[in-house]
């Protein structure tokens, strides 16, 4: 069985809700399912990888590994393998 959802109520204009219908209907989906998709969508995350891409270019990641070798993060690619 399915996760239990709830429903809920959103207004949009008349205008965005034909958007959200053609775009629906073009990608083979739902308004719910691009809204829910939109919804969970975190601009926090993409804020931590740009600060963790700047961090890599700095010595700090060094120390760290250094200070906690056990604590690295996991650099695999998708295939499980590890990157070089």
């Amino acid at each position: 069985m399915g996760e239990k959802t709830e429903k809920i109520t959103i207004r949009v204009s008349a205008e965005t809700a034909e958007r959200l219908r053609l775009r629906a209907e073009a990608e083979k989906t739902t308004v719910t399912a691009l809204l829910t998709e939109v919804a969970e969508r975190d601009p926090r995350l993409e804020l931590a990888a740009a600060r963790f891409r700047e961090l890599q270019k700095s010595s700090l990641v060094a120390e760290f590994a250094a200070a906690f070798p056990d604590e690295e993060p996991d650099v695999s690619d998708q295939t499980g393998s590890k990157a070089a």
